[in-house]
């Protein structure tokens, strides 16, 4: 079993950053395929960021360049740190840990991008 808890979530400025955390405990996270997803209300749960196992990271288009997604294996946490953030950012970010037969998330953490 996994537990992801994550942090961070705000209210920003356009323009502004913010560093998210997603926790996790339990065996063998270090293996686990990560993500961040994203859900404004009203939307469709969207793909923000992955990583895998080994450190390779991939983003929906329109956060390249301003988000990174980042991994400590040693803390079991895992990072996506948001810059010039934007309004269309607004939503509930939530975390994934993922193999090839179980799939976990956490409760999410709010980030309202407003001046």
């Amino acid at each position: 079993q996994v537990h992801l808890v994550e942090s961070g979530g705000g209210l920003v400025q356009p323009g502004g950053s913010l560093r998210l955390s997603c926790a996790a405990s339990g065996s063998g996270i270090s293996t686990y395929f990560m993500g961040w997803y994203r859900q404004a209300p009203g939307k469709q749960r969207e793909l923000v960021a992955t990583i895998t196992s080994r450190g390779s990271t991939n983003y929906t288009d329109s956060v390249k360049g301003r988000f990174t997604i980042s991994r400590d294996n040693a803390k079991n946490t895992v990072y996506l740190q948001m810059n010039s953030l934007k309004p269309e950012d607004t939503a509930v970010y939530l975390c994934q840990a993922a193999t090839t037969t179980r799939n976990y998330w956490g409760q999410g953490t709010q980030v309202t991008v407003s001046s």
